[in-house]
């Protein structure tokens, strides 16, 4: 649990809508509060109905209601929506959704909804034909078009023997989506509707023989995070990952496909790349293969040296990628550099982005607990036109929205 003082605590509101989805506000509400959040949780009647208030109340600390009439002095429907930083309905149903659309407050949630003016998001889960339902549709377009931050959802089995989109995304995307509005409330604007955007994420592992392959520390964070923005901002996302069946969830609203070598990712990427706006190499694929894959396991000789590995230059994906672009599009590349006797990161990210061609190139610092394997991040932009500027330390998400930023100014020269 964090030790950050109360004061300072980013105020959370969870409300929690009356769907089955509603047990998973519980891991949301864990994450939260153990990441250093003071979160109140404001459940519908319905939603006890799922997950008891004891379960809620013991999980962070603070009483639960679901009506104006407790602790009336206090006036809760005002209070809470007018002290928050964030609120966060998840599961946000359709019923609740209409209500929020309508101006409704006939109870604590709805009534916070019109008091808060802190960002909303609103994450929906319902069944697929409730989600397409024109007057879902209308009441999703109402409360975007002022200012609430409705997530698309993720696509996945859902009650019974149904699948189908309307499934509530994993508690660590609504965490990660969360942190996001509290670092940067305007991170989220569906300003990339209309893209086609592809991106590739993780390391690419090139197999030495059926249990060995060479590979690297990249985790795929990074890309999944920039997915995952893309996504809620309102492109259509197609994300080529090496990690996938990992720890990390699909990101909703986004097509994933698998890859593993440099070869497969490298069909995959230039076949979506195809009908894509944007490309984004985020991908750390390796520079060798193997020139030869075993078919047996390689035994290791008891007072013998092991044979030297020869290794095969991979193709270069993000140089056929800018050779190969079509007219108006976007190609970004991504740069894990460190400092040597030859240069400093910059210089080496100067001169990459000189051999590649592309039009900008995300440069991060690698090592020491940097870009790798963490879940925050820091770097440069870097654009052909010779512009630099720094981006921050701050959460992979953070990083993200900031490289979509620079991504629209881009395009703003009529590109796409």
């Amino acid at each position: 649990m964090s030790s950050t003082p109360a004061e300072h605590r980013p105020r959370v509101v969870l409300g929690v809508g009356g769907g089955i989805a509603a047990y998973k506000a519980c891991e949301v509400l864990r994450r939260l509060t153990e990441s250093g959040h003071a979160v109140r949780v404001v459940p519908t009647e319905a939603a006890l109905r799922f997950v008891g208030a004891a379960t809620f109340e013991a999980l962070s600390g603070q009483p639960v209601a679901t009506g104006v009439f407790t602790d009336v002095p206090e006036v809760p429907h005002v209070r809470i929506g007018q002290t928050a930083d964030l609120v966060v309905v998840a599961p946000a149903t359709a019923d609740l959704m209409a209500k929020a659309a309508a101006g409704m407050a006939d109870d604590l949630l709805t009534g916070t909804l019109l008091t808060a003016r802190c960002p909303v998001l609103m994450v929906p889960a319902m069944h697929t034909e409730m989600w397409e339902h024109p007057a879902t549709q209308a009441n999703v377009a109402t409360l975007r078009s002022r200012g609430v931050i409705v997530a698309e959802p993720a696509a996945g089995r859902l009650t019974g023997k149904d699948t189908g989109k309307g499934r509530l995304p994993e508690p660590s995307e609504i965490v990660a989506l969360a942190t996001l509005l509290l670092e940067r409330p305007d991170a989220l604007p569906r300003d990339l509707t209309g893209l086609r955007v592809v991106i590739s994420a993780g390391g690419t592992r090139e197999p030495l023989d059926p249990v060995r392959y060479l590979t690297n520390r990249s985790s795929g964070k990074q890309g999944y995070a920039l997915a995952r923005v893309a996504a809620q901002r309102g492109a259509q996302v197609t994300l080529v990952s090496t990690v996938t069946g990992g720890p990390l969830s699909d990101p909703a609203g986004v097509e994933v496909v698998p890859a593993s070598t440099a070869e497969q990712l490298r069909a995959a990427v230039l076949t979506a790349a195809e009908q894509a706006d944007v490309v984004v190499m985020a991908a750390a694929v390796a520079d060798f293969r193997p020139a030869e894959f075993v078919d047996h396991k390689i035994k290791k000789t008891e007072g013998s040296e092991p044979q030297p590995l020869e290794l095969r230059r991979n193709p270069d994906i993000l140089v056929e990628l800018v050779k190969g672009r079509r007219p108006g599009q976007l190609v970004v590349g991504f740069a894990a550099e460190t400092g040597d006797p030859g240069g400093d990161v910059l210089d080496h990210a100067r001169a990459k982005l000189a051999r590649k061609g592309c039009d900008l190139l995300v440069v991060n610092a690698v090592g020491d607990g940097k870009a790798f394997e963490v879940e925050h991040n820091q770097g440069w932009l870097l654009t052909a036109d010779g512009a630099e500027a720094p981006i921050p330390q701050g959460s992979k998400a953070r990083f993200a929205s900031t490289v979509w930023d620079a991504i629209l100014r881009l395009s703003s020269s009529d590109r796409l």
